[in-house]
């Protein structure tokens, strides 16, 4: 059997050492464009210089050589014939599959910003090679603008700290990370910026890149009415899903990307999909599963994605943790908020009819996990004997004779 992972990242490299131990006897064949295995999660730590590009791979030493998987590196996947199971290439090669996973990912999204394409030092921060270019920058500039402050914008703010630039923030949005955080955990990340010298500009779009006569990016002209200098504009708006290649092939995709079930499939035979390329699931831990999930499937153990949340974040930012899940604002008046609250801790559980549809931690991360069970055990938290916040591991021991928990009433 000749099994064929595209993509290098979470969901691509979690299939492929699914496979390796699920078939240990078939051939095996990676192909990537990126050149080295690295963890875009950890791209900030290349940037503030703790991690060199070996630290960065996640994967055991010698995975690749060990498992005798063929790597096809530097190369990009242009298109695929389903009719014949073949894979062209950027370099012209073809290759043949008996079942392929197609974990293409996604790339940098450039909103439609006037100059935003044309100008020099404009970069996302995606992959190794933008954080290899943001590096190799920082000598020759001194005004760093960081466009978009969710999770990959803030990676790299915080990289940049140590430099001694001149650094700021510009969103559209009314705070840091208004995907995953409500006000009062953003405010805390905020200030903590603030602290070390991070303008920050919210609710302001930028307009239009002005360029000097080279052609590099000089300033910014925003929605405020105000221009701010910047050397180096890193955009961190959001990605688009890689699925170029699937463009006159039957395979299905939507506005977001390609379309999959939770087995992995796709509507094509033999053709599997994991992790951003769908465009709708953009975190490490979702694509890691959905990478194993389709590999046990193409060797035909069947797993089913089981996951709660589409939305599930844990981060770490100046050494403050949180953990976002779900929505963190109540849509509107029918849902119910419980909060707890103490120095350096916050604890928020948002839910509807007994059922939670949200939630942040912020300080100590230790309740995660029985917040994480009562989601899994799908435990109504209006019909709770005490707080939810008091909820602990050895109450999951307590069951009764209807295997109802003991700390739930009926």
């Amino acid at each position: 059997m000749e099994y064929v992972v595209v993509g290098a990242s979470a969901a691509g490299i979690n299939a492929l050492k699914t496979l390796a131990k699920l078939a240990p006897n078939d051939n095996l064949t990676l192909i990537s464009k990126d050149e080295a295995i690295h963890s875009r999660c950890i791209l900030h730590h290349y940037l503030e210089g703790s991690r060199d590009v070996s630290q960065l791979n996640f994967t055991d030493a010698n995975f690749i050589e060990k498992n005798n998987i063929r790597w096809l590196k530097g190369v990009s996947l242009t298109a695929i014939d389903t009719s014949t199971q073949v894979l062209t290439l950027s370099d012209g090669k073809k290759v043949v599959y008996d079942k392929v996973l197609l974990a293409t990912g996604a790339s940098t999204f450039f909103p439609p910003v006037k100059n935003i394409k044309d100008a020099a030092n404009v970069i996302g921060l995606r992959n190794l090679d933008d954080a290899i270019f943001i590096k190799e920058k920082l000598p020759q500039v001194e005004n760093i603008v960081v466009m978009g402050v969710g999770l990959v914008g803030i990676d790299a703010v915080e990289g940049l700290l140590h430099y001694g630039k001149d650094l700021t923030l510009v969103e559209f949005g009314d705070r840091l990370l208004p995907i995953q955080l409500d006000h009062k955990a953003s405010q805390r990340y905020q200030d903590a910026f603030a602290a070390y010298g991070v303008k920050q500009r919210y609710n302001t779009a930028v307009q239009e890149v002005l360029m000097d006569e080279t052609g590099k990016v000089k300033e910014l002209a925003l929605s405020d009415g105000a221009t701010i200098p910047c050397d180096l504009l890193i955009v961190a708006t959001g990605v688009r899903s890689n699925v170029q290649f699937l463009e006159g092939t039957p395979v299905e995709t939507d506005r977001f990307g390609m379309l999959f079930n939770p087995l992995g499939e796709t509507n094509v035979a033999n053709v599997y999909g994991a992790g951003d390329v769908s465009g709708k699931n953009p975190i490490w831990p979702a694509a890691v599963k959905e990478g194993i999930i389709a590999a046990s499937n193409m060797v035909g153990q069947k797993r089913v994605l089981t996951d709660f949340f589409a939305s599930k974040s844990t981060m770490t930012f100046l050494k403050i943790q949180t953990m976002s899940l779900g929505s963190p604002i109540p849509a509107d008046d029918t849902y119910q908020v419980e909060i707890r609250e103490s120095p350096g801790q916050y604890k928020k559980i948002i839910h509807k009819d007994g059922i939670i549809t949200g939630a942040v931690i912020q300080g100590d991360l230790s309740y995660s996990g029985i917040l994480t069970q009562l989601v899994k055990e799908q435990i109504r938290i209006d019909k709770l004997k005490k707080c939810v916040f008091d909820i602990n591991y050895s109450d999951f021991f307590n069951m009764t004779e209807n295997f109802e928990f003991g700390f739930c009433t009926d």
